[in-house]
């Protein structure tokens, strides 16, 4: 990948595919933004592809900006807050949760600088070496680059999965090994290997499909005695059997979502009263 518009071209359809699998895998919303990053690389890489067109001159100098100013918007400006976002929201506990809010918070103040930063200032694209690369004064600086890194690869290493932690790993050594081979294409390489690096994903998807999802729908419940009352307000209750089940209201029934989770909502007001195991 990166290497050509065919290279790139036939790198996204196999990380398409690796990503529709993983989607498939899916089986709680909670799951669906880190599973998605495969095929989110895919279209990126697809972008590329058109950037390669622009500068062979097969299409138009116009195309080669506008794709190569789409594949930066990813790149640099979203990234760094999709990758915390989406562990964040794959953590199975509260605690767990917590320790990516710093990552999170570190992900966001670096998307809006560099978002800024690529309205701001223009971005050259240009091939050196069989490689595109992307300059933008504002953001092709050390202090940038390293806020970049923790936040995109900080939070995998604080996961308490451990095959995210595998995948932050695989990231950081291709990162370094990026930098110091071809440290001026930095964000066409190391997005390209990070890409094939999402494979991890999919076999984390793969292997862990009997144990997801997480109970996650535990964490809103702050008391066990606090039952869902037919009129649409919560009323006390006698005690549920367990502390993370409270009790059900007489009007409550089981439905089944998309998410393959069964829920307990009371038929009256609509709340949802106890998500069991699926």
């Amino acid at each position: 990948m990166c290497f050509s518009a065919t290279a790139n071209f036939v790198g996204s359809a196999a990380l398409g595919a690796v990503g529709v699998v993983t989607i498939t895998r899916v089986k709680h919303r909670r799951e669906l933004l880190f599973a998605a990053l495969p095929l989110l690389f895919a279209i990126h890489q697809f972008i590329e592809g058109f950037v390669w067109l622009g500068l062979d001159g097969i299409l138009s100098p116009a195309v080669a900006h506008n794709m190569g100013a789409a594949f930066m918007l990813y790149a640099q400006g979203l990234l760094p807050y999709l990758l915390p976002l989406s562990v964040w929201l794959f953590e199975p506990d509260k605690n767990s949760r917590q320790r990516m809010l710093p990552f999170f918070a570190l992900g966001g103040a670096t998307t809006l600088y560099i978002l800024w930063a690529l309205t701001a200032f223009p971005t050259d694209v240009y091939v050196k070496s069989n490689s595109i690369v992307y300059m933008n004064p504002a953001t092709n600086n050390t202090a940038v680059g390293v806020l970049y890194v923790i936040a995109t690869c900080g939070s995998l290493f604080f996961s308490k999965i451990r095959m995210m932690v595998l995948f932050g790993a695989a990231n950081l050594i291709i990162l370094l090994a990026v930098m110091e081979v071809k440290r001026y294409a930095f964000t066409s390489l190391w997005c390209a290997y990070a890409a094939v690096a999402s494979v991890i994903i999919l076999a984390y998807f793969w292997s862990s499909h009997p144990d997801r999802p997480f109970r996650y729908a535990y964490a809103p419940f702050a008391s066990a005695t606090t039952a869902c009352h037919p009129g649409g307000t919560e009323s006390q209750a006698k005690p549920a059997t367990s502390e993370k089940e409270p009790a059900l209201c007489k009007d409550a029934v089981t439905v089944r979502s998309q998410w393959r989770m069964r829920t307990q909502r009371c038929c009256a007001c609509g709340n949802a009263a106890r998500t069991p195991r699926a």
